[in-house]
């Protein structure tokens, strides 16, 4: 049996560009959005590729999917993965996320990674904390 790790740190979004695909008086309202984020601690990437699509709902929340491509260390770990992003956002600019790696997309050093982790940040934050609890094998 494998043993989970857990891994914590901190990450900044550097660039976020969102695109409508629906008119902006549409309910509910649909958008893409790129984002680069940078991340630090147990995972060290900088500039990672992430796409989501979003839909904001009457009332200023709404949801998201999307999947970020990580290029860097995991715990010392040379190599790159990818993650399934959900998540929600509610009027106040609180966003919850929940992530899980895409089978088989580790590579390098973090070949046979699998794991989940989460996030929440709250509007105004810089710096938005992570955990992630993973397995490799």
């Amino acid at each position: 049996m494998t043993d989970t790790t857990r891994a914590t740190g901190h990450f900044t979004a550097a660039d976020w560009k969102e695109h409508p695909v629906t008119p902006a008086d549409a309910s509910p309202r649909l958008a893409r959005a790129t984002v680069t984020n940078t991340f630090t601690g147990g995972i060290e990437a900088a500039g990672t590729d992430c796409a989501y699509a979003v839909v904001y709902v009457p009332g200023g929340t709404g949801t998201f999917a999307g999947i970020e491509l990580f290029s860097g260390r995991l715990d010392g770990r040379v190599g790159a993965f990818a993650v399934e992003e959900r998540g929600s956002f509610g009027a106040d600019g609180t966003v919850r996320c929940v992530f899980e790696v895409v089978a088989g997309s580790g590579t390098g050093e973090l070949a046979g990674l699998r794991g989940t982790g989460e996030f929440t940040a709250r509007h105004g934050e810089e710096r938005v904390a992570y955990t992630f609890a993973y397995t490799l094998g």
